[in-house]
């Protein structure tokens, strides 16, 4: 019979759909796996955000992958409650992302309220923190776009939910 342990690490090699280099692990949408005594498999997930598009693609590649690995009883549920924040991600997930050209998220809010300064947000391509908003949405809800000001790239900046 298969651990729990075991589906986690199968689990490791689904990759986010809108992020490829992470896995569904890394980006901590997956809460809990749970194994039947009759073998049939139960996974939680939890949305990046209320109606995030990547849920439906998410849940078809844990299904494909617990299927490719013999498991045919597979029960997929999305759980809203707790809510997701970035603080699931894991630090390597956080690396992938730099490396992949995407500032990953801040350890503390991103929105800069009425009277707080912009945060700094590092440019993924040359590491300076000269950067600017360009808009509020980048390449998906969950990122907003930035340039960096010293190399004067464009880049994607994943929004920190908490």
């Amino acid at each position: 019979m298969t651990s729990e342990e075991d589906i986690w690490k199968y689990l490791e090699e689904v990759p986010d759909p809108e992020i490829p280099v992470i896995s569904v692990i890394d980006l901590g949408v997956v809460r809990a796996v749970e194994v039947g005594e009759d073998g049939g498999v139960r996974v939680t997930i939890t949305p990046t955000y209320s109606g995030c598009p990547a849920m439906n693609e998410i849940a078809t590649g844990i299904r494909l992958k617990l299927l490719e690995n013999g498991f045919r009883d597979i029960q997929i549920v999305e759980q809203l409650s707790p809510a997701w924040t970035t603080g699931w991600l894991s630090e390597a997930g956080k690396e992938k992302m730099k490396a992949y050209g995407i500032a990953p998220p801040l350890a503390v809010s991103s929105g800069a309220g009425l009277f707080e300064e912009e945060p700094e947000i590092e440019c993924p391509q040359c590491g300076s923190t000269d950067t600017e908003p360009v808009s509020q949405f980048g390449s998906t809800a969950c990122k907003a776009l930035y340039q960096c000001r010293t190399c004067r790239e464009p880049f994607d900046y994943f929004k920190c939910h908490q």
